[in-house]
């Protein structure tokens, strides 16, 4: 695929925006842990509401790992090294239409429930701020335009090849990380994909500075940390009885001697 010339706009898009996103997001979060650790949080809202809350939060989080890892696979993964261990693009697309409009759709229920709750709930209502409204459309944006993409982001017009998204998309992707922008080849990517990836870097810009910072301090120790030793009372003591002073005792006073005399 040629892709066709391009001008200061595509530069501005594909050359210079990722690098800006990048910059907010990584300076944006350092930031943010730097002067305001007390506000690196979800501000759950679990306690107002839950009950729908039990339903949304595993669906928007179990789908949106997956859609990040088909991502990472899409992007990352060249083209070449597929066709190598003899995957086609065939087989392909049809594992990524599968597995993405499925985590995809998972994830836009999760979002849109949490919407919902948020919405009608006025505790939640009331906790809700500018910035979570803000974040709000960015997050659901990407994963509406995302769905298209996925369903809808290999048409292309009659008499022209199908679009691979592999030899545009993620080329350009790739070339970012090399201090390379490839503007060419995302110039020849289709439209929607194009919406996807501007809605995808603006989101990343303002990550840092949103709720969604939270998902880098994902409690992953939380799975390796080691049993909580619950003890129970002791049976011998009578029910209802005091035992004596509860509490320590001072080593080397009169009471502890006559204690350690008496044993």
């Amino acid at each position: 695929m040629t892709p066709r010339d391009y001008g200061a706009l595509d530069i501005i898009l594909w050359g210079i925006l990722p690098y800006v996103s990048l910059a907010l997001l990584i300076g944006g979060t350092i930031w943010r842990w730097r002067y305001d650790q007390f506000g690196w949080t979800t501000r759950s809202s679990q306690l107002y509401e839950g009950r729908l809350l039990r339903i949304a939060s595993p669906l928007f989080h179990f789908g949106i790992l997956v859609v990040v890892g088909g991502h990472a696979m899409g992007l990352l993964i060249p083209k070449r090294w597929t066709d190598a261990i003899g995957i086609s693009q065939h087989n392909y697309h049809l594992l990524a239409l599968s597995l993405g409009a499925l985590a995809g759709i998972c994830t836009l229920i999760g979002v849109t429930l949490l919407v919902v709750r948020r919405r009608l709930t006025g505790p939640v209502f009331q906790a809700t701020t500018a910035n979570d409204k803000f974040m709000y459309i960015f997050l659901v944006g990407a994963i509406v335009l995302g769905l298209i993409a996925t369903f809808f982001g290999t048409i292309t017009p009659e008499g022209q090849p199908e679009h691979n998204y592999r030899e545009t998309v993620s080329i350009w992707f790739r070339s970012i990380f090399m201090l390379q922008p490839n503007v060419g080849v995302m110039t020849a990517a289709t439209l929607v994909f194009k919406i996807h990836v501007l809605v995808g870097m603006l989101l990343f810009a303002i990550w840092p500075f949103t709720r969604l910072v939270h998902a880098f301090s994902a409690p992953v120790t939380y799975l390796f940390r080691p049993y909580v030793v619950y003890r129970s009372a002791d049976k011998k003591r009578p029910s209802g009885s005091s035992g004596g002073r509860r509490g320590w005792e001072p080593i080397g006073t009169p009471d502890r001697e006559r204690k350690r005399t008496r044993t």
